[in-house]
């Protein structure tokens, strides 16, 4: 039977709790700049250079969203140069969730965003 759904990933939602401040976090982590007159609830799409996107979704309007995050990474950001992506987020006060774990063909470490989502950043 062939399937009607794309081998793909489209779009990654990573529920956030204050989009402002969400925004911030990611788009500081990712080198970007915003203007925070372009965030506007309920979601925030990153810029994202790949055709899968990240949206951060802060839920309806005049609310705060529950967000029960997961223990363990959803999803990962990229990274050439492992030692010098630790020692930017160390750089940036955001909390890192372990030290450098390094295999043969990739190595990865793991930080927390303003919610207790787990981001990996990761080689390979």
């Amino acid at each position: 039977m062939v399937s009607p759904i794309a081998n793909k990933v489209h779009t990654i939602f990573v529920h956030v709790t204050d989009l402002e401040r969400s925004v911030r976090w990611y788009t500081t982590l990712l080198g970007q700049e915003v203007s925070l007159d372009e965030v506007a609830n309920p979601v925030y799409n990153l810029k994202i250079d790949h055709h899968t996107g990240v949206v951060l979704d802060a839920g309806p309007e005049g609310e705060t969203k529950r967000v029960d995050p997961s223990k363990h990474p959803v999803f990962n950001f990229h990274a050439d140069d492992i030692q010098k992506a630790y020692e930017y987020v160390k750089e940036l006060g955001y909390t890192v969730d372990s030290e450098i774990v390094h295999f043969d063909d990739f190595s990865f470490f793991n930080t927390e965003d303003p919610d207790g989502n787990i981001v990996m950043i990761c080689t390979g």
